[in-house]
């Protein structure tokens, strides 16, 4: 009988062990999410308010991997985020660029994934008009430590505009320039380069969803 007791309490043990466990390894999990243009591994953390979800891309060096990668640094790929300065979406646009593009109506802007997607590859098909000369003598070149390359550039235009980007190349490196979360051009130059994006048309007027 005493041996019997002792194996009803082990085994009860045991199952209280295995769902606490259980539990413990529940609180993180792993999933893989499927879109049209990407393939992001996605890290969800169980908490009682509902939280959004970075996504970390690996798309290679593709252009797609390059889009995602400026998205991941802007705003962790989140559509709807507006931050303290009031640059919105994935790619945390200005107003004033938009408006440039003829998007004037912003909560439809953030609530519209495709929109974004297309203004994105609009500015990059006009700043890679604006630059089209910077990027043919510099691409190649080493300036202030930092191989130049064309996503590097676009990168960089994204982040200061394509007028700062002609005078840090136009002096070897040497303009100083940094947005107001202290990030330089030489850190986008260095972090995005060696993308492919020659599928990108140099245009000197996009419209949006005409670019590729």
């Amino acid at each position: 009988m005493m041996k019997k007791h002792i194996l009803y309490t082990i085994i009860v043990t045991l199952i209280f062990s295995f769902l606490a466990l259980t539990k413990e390894e529940n609180k993180s999990i792993y999933t893989v999410t499927y879109n049209e243009d990407t393939v992001s591994t996605v890290l969800a953390f169980e908490h009682s308010e509902q939280e959004e979800i970075s996504q970390i891309p690996f798309a290679g060096n593709s252009f797609v991997g390059f889009k995602e990668a400026v998205a991941f640094k802007e705003s962790q790929g989140r559509y709807s985020v507006v931050n303290r300065l009031g640059y919105l979406g994935k790619y945390q646009f200005g107003k004033s660029t938009l408006k440039r593009f003829k998007i004037y109506d912003t909560h439809k802007f953030l609530n519209t994934p495709e929109l974004q997607e297309d203004a994105f590859i609009a500015l990059c098909s006009l700043n890679k008009w604006i630059l089209r000369r910077d990027i043919k003598r510099s691409v190649g070149r080493r300036m202030n430590g930092v191989k130049i390359t064309e996503s590097g550039i676009l990168a960089a235009a994204h982040l200061a505009g394509a007028g700062n980007v002609k005078k840090f190349l136009r002096t070897g490196g040497n303009y100083a320039f940094e947005d107001a979360n202290g990030t330089t051009i030489k850190h986008y130059m260095k972090k995005f380069s060696g993308y492919n994006t020659s599928n990108i048309r140099a245009i000197k007027k996009p419209v949006i969803g005409e670019m590729i």
